[in-house]
């Protein structure tokens, strides 16, 4: 990532602010900015802030404080200047911005008369993600999740932030591209925060594969029922498990002949066993391999390949 894409975040009357931060490109992985406190950003998973200067200090008491008018001029400058046509990403929560970084957002929430979200206002805290495509994240696994050429349903699992869509990323661009493993097949994505493709006006941002077709923004077990009948993928891949509704489309997309890949939140295998929606599927072995994940030096790292029982694929 280079410096300018940091900068095109901000309305160009405050870039100045941010240049010493976007000479950090490469390593910067978030701007928190919250209304009345000090203004965060982190890199290589170690908090710093900045001053108002735009320098980076190591402590908060020396940071530059955010306002909500900043907040709701940068909010209208990420809208383009038509919040309004937004409301959609704003309800749920989030906006995908060109590049494939996110912007998380907080507020006030306005319900309709079900309690559902209808829409947010009062919005004081932003989140800024940048995005970094890691080409060869997956490379220590790609050769234990292929067996005789097919791609073995494999299960990602990583706390937050420990690099699961970041390696799920790359296996979908090398299973679609192909590798000595085995010839590239029809891959299909439900993304459904958009974070696996980073669409922008449909159109992924980060490199998924030559024969990967993604759906953007839908629930994954309506996503993957609409794929299936739709494009006819040989592999279908979903982030963040996080429901029995996800783990019985997933069953039923297996039964209907396709390979998946999937992500779960989690610090290790046993401890997902004791999630009450994927002890069902451990103990019916739908995934063939496990493999746990951490970013505790800063990069994705493979701490584990397990079969289906359980076992280690790797010392």
């Amino acid at each position: 990532m280079r410096p300018e894409e940091v900068l095109c975040l901000f309305p160009e009357g405050v870039r100045d602010r941010w240049r010493e931060v976007a000479k950090h490109a490469e390593r910067l992985q978030e701007i928190r900015l919250r209304a009345g406190m000090p203004l965060a950003v982190w890199m290589e998973n170690r908090e710093h802030f900045v001053d108002a200067q735009g320098r980076i200090v190591d402590r908060p008491e020396k940071a530059a404080r955010v306002t909500p008018e900043e907040l709701e001029e940068l909010l209208k400058y990420l809208c383009r200047y038509s919040v309004y046509a937004f409301a959609d990403e704003i309800r749920q929560g989030f906006l995908t911005l060109q590049g494939g970084h996110r912007v998380g957002l907080a507020g006030q929430v306005i319900l309709d008369g079900d309690g559902r979200i209808k829409n947010m206002k009062y919005i004081r805290y932003l989140n800024i993600r940048i995005a970094h495509q890691v080409r060869g994240a997956a490379d220590p696994v790609i050769p234990y999740i292929f067996e005789k050429g097919h791609v073995l349903n494999t299960l990602l699992i990583s706390p937050p932030g420990g690099g699961k869509t970041t390696m799920l990323r790359d296996i979908i661009r090398q299973v679609s591209e192909g590798t000595v493993y085995g010839g590239g097949v029809n891959v299909s994505v439900v993304d459904e925060r958009s974070e696996i493709a980073g669409s922008y006006l449909g159109v992924s941002q980060n490199d998924l594969g030559i024969r990967t077709d993604v759906l953007d923004g839908c629930p994954k077990v309506e996503g993957m029922m609409l794929l299936i009948r739709s494009m006819a993928p040989q592999v279908l891949a979903v982030d963040e498990l996080g429901s029995i509704g996800d783990v019985q489309a997933l069953q039923l997309a297996s039964g209907c002949g396709c390979r998946l890949l999937a992500t779960v939140h989690g610090c290790s295998l046993e401890e997902i066993r004791h999630k009450n929606y994927m002890r069902y599927v451990i103990e019916e072995e739908l995934f063939e391999r496990y493999v746990t994940i951490d970013r505790k030096t800063g990069t994705c790292r493979v701490t584990g390949v397990y079969d289906r029982e359980g076992k280690p694929c790797i010392s």
